[in-house]
């Protein structure tokens, strides 16, 4: 299950977001989609599944999304970095599904003319992703699990726990 969108503007500006349940590219190969030759800059950022949390060890990371939503929210964060800085490519991409330790959950790559603006877009973007995006992530530790929610207003900070 690969959901997609890749839109150019007036600009010739990309705008791709994709949540996919297979592994994700390397950041390489996002970053080569963000390249262009006007472009002084790539940056990004890539989570991972860490092996620790609170002192617990993690197991594993499973996602959900509401799919239509999240494609709506990641493509209207893009359009706002837009309106904040001056941008080149833009690239998401975030898995959904098991992600074992070690694995990366989600990518994020600006192209710009210079740093600055990339990187300040690239740190608003994972940001605001985290906090409005409908996507949840469940935290499968040794001694149980922990649903978190990171979309404002639909959250869902149930605990589930092992008997």
């Amino acid at each position: 299950m690969t959901t997609e969108t890749n839109v150019s503007d007036d600009n010739n500006n990309k705008n791709i977001v994709k949540i996919m349940l297979e592994d994700l590219p390397s950041l390489e190969t996002v970053s080569q989609l963000v390249q262009d030759d006007t472009a002084g800059a790539i940056a990004t950022f890539s989570g991972l599944t860490r092996d620790t949390f609170e002192g617990k060890k993690v197991i594993q990371l499973d996602y959900e999304a509401y799919i239509p939503m999240a494609t709506k929210v990641l493509e209207g964060l893009i359009k706002e970095a837009r309106e904040k800085w001056i941008l080149k490519h833009i690239a998401i991409y975030h898995r959904i599904g098991t992600v074992p330790v070690g694995q990366v959950s989600v990518i994020v790559a600006v192209s710009s003319a210079h740093r600055r603006e990339g990187l300040r877009a690239t740190e608003y973007l994972i940001d605001h992703l985290k906090d409005r995006c409908p996507i949840w992530k469940k935290e499968m530790y040794e001694d149980g699990s922990v649903w978190k929610g990171t979309c404002e207003g639909c959250r869902l900070d149930k605990h589930i726990h092992k008997p």
